[in-house]
């Protein structure tokens, strides 16, 4: 088997088209591959986010059906509507964050809890949100919530980081109120079709965020903006 990242990943993508069994080494291999050939050549330069990417087997999170899909740079679909982000999103979205141990994050749309996962390995008390009837999680030390990811988890905050995984819309007020002053955002947003990366802070109930880059990234349910009145 060649060692080439390119080639281990393009191996994966045969095998999730012909549907092959992928052995726990070859979930190796390919998440060393993914590391390399798509965290390292693509901005995701945070030696932190890079280590607990090559540590946290995604596979874990990945419904048994779709394992060989695991990590190939696209979205996964699950159920009820949902997808997992592709790993390059995730590792853009956490080295944006620039989480710290013990600071306290609300993740929203934790999806099967991946995210979460890298989250808790960074050391970060994580409070994730996903809809009723999403897939099941299974993170220890994480806190999870069930119902409207827009209406976030207020018992628990503030909280020092919002995450949000995918793009939306717009980002609600009621999950701005519950950081602390200062707190970080990372997110994508759509706009006109388009779902673009981008981070910022709240500061006095205020949020503000910066434009990174268009990335493909899941667009989360319950962020639609309000329709403008035209004369």
């Amino acid at each position: 088997r060649s060692g080439n990242p390119l080639s281990v990943l393009h191996c994966q993508y045969s095998c999730a088209k012909r549907g092959t069994i992928v052995t726990e080494q070859n979930f190796s291999s390919m998440r060393t591959a993914m590391v390399e050939s798509q965290l390292r050549t693509s901005a995701v330069d945070d030696q932190r986010v890079i280590a607990v990417m090559a540590k946290v087997p995604r596979e874990d999170y990945v419904p048994a059906e779709r394992r060989a899909m695991t990590y190939v740079d696209r979205p996964i679909p699950l159920d009820g509507d949902r997808a997992l982000n592709p790993p390059l999103v995730t590792g853009r979205l956490l080295k944006e964050a620039d989480v710290q141990a013990g600071e306290k994050v609300l993740l929203i749309g934790a999806a099967t809890g991946y995210s979460a996962a890298l989250l808790a390995e960074l050391g970060a008390q994580v409070t994730a949100v996903e809809v009723e009837g999403g897939a099941e999680i299974a993170v220890p030390g994480v806190t999870v919530v069930r119902g409207p990811l827009a209406a976030g988890a207020s018992a628990g905050a503030p909280y020092d980081v919002l995450f949000i995984d995918g793009a939306v819309e717009e980002v609600p007020a009621a999950l701005v109120q519950q950081l602390v002053d200062g707190g970080r955002v990372v997110t994508g947003v759509v706009e006109r079709g388009v779902a673009r990366l981008c981070s910022g802070r709240a500061v006095a109930g205020v949020l503000g965020l910066a434009s990174l880059t268009d990335m493909e990234m899941v667009v989360l349910p319950g962020f639609a903006a309000p329709e403008q009145f035209v004369f």
